[in-house]
């Protein structure tokens, strides 16, 4: 969306190779706590606080369509022409949307217990107490996507060239596996790799989700 600020934390040696790190729903930049140093030991990392996230904008107004848009337009004016994307459930979403619309743009992609897009019966949505470090209507505007996606979305997932790791929380995870299986199928080459300690794959084991991620990377 024009005109959106967006915050994004930066760590590594300027001149490696650029690393797009996308959070989850209700998330931001510093989710990437327990993984990030590990990353910026051969990347430019960037982790990003998506629009009604954290420090970034709160428009207002938002789709998932529009977040990819405005990690496009981050990328653009960082003067990042292609880069590896690294991103966690609702964040997953936006990326392999972006790798889908652009697929230059992203040359490896590694999605952590990410939905399948088809539609599945929604949980209750029931307002946390207390402030929160989100904009509660985004996530109001954003739920009946992930409940009910546009049918194109599983299509557009063979337009995907990245090589792809798709990590799996295994039966722990809210998230239905045999939708994060047919995730890595659907993606041209992709590869599935579980880690069996639930959704939060990058903070119930950081050490061996870096390790296999890095290993992905630099393969």
């Amino acid at each position: 969306m024009a005109g959106i600020r967006l915050s994004y934390e930066v760590s590594g040696p300027p001149d490696a190779v650029p690393l797009l790190l996308l959070h989850g729903l209700g998330e931001g930049a510093a989710d990437w706590a327990p993984v990030a140093p590990a990353f910026a030991r051969d990347h430019r990392v960037y982790a990003l606080d998506l629009p009604g996230h954290g420090h970034s904008d709160w428009p207002g107004r938002y789709s998932l369509e529009l977040m990819r848009d405005d990690v496009a337009a981050f990328l653009d004016a960082l003067g990042l022409d292609r880069t590896r994307v690294v991103a966690h459930s609702m964040g997953g979403v936006v990326a392999h949307l972006l790798a889908a619309a652009e697929p230059e743009r992203v040359t490896r992609l590694v999605l952590e217990d990410v939905p399948l897009p088809r539609p599945r019966t929604p949980p209750p949505l029931v307002r946390p107490d207390g402030e929160l470090g989100f904009d509660w209507e985004m996530l109001v505007q954003v739920r009946p996507q992930l409940d009910t996606p546009p049918a194109h979305w599983l299509e557009r997932l063979g337009a995907i060239t990245a090589g792809t790791l798709v990590v799996a929380g295994g039966p722990l995870s809210h998230v239905p596996q045999d939708g994060v299986a047919e995730l890595a199928r659907r993606i041209p080459g992709g590869r599935l790799l579980t880690i069996p300690v639930g959704h939060l794959v990058h903070k119930e084991a950081p050490e061996e989700f870096a390790a296999e991620v890095g290993a992905f990377l630099g393969g």
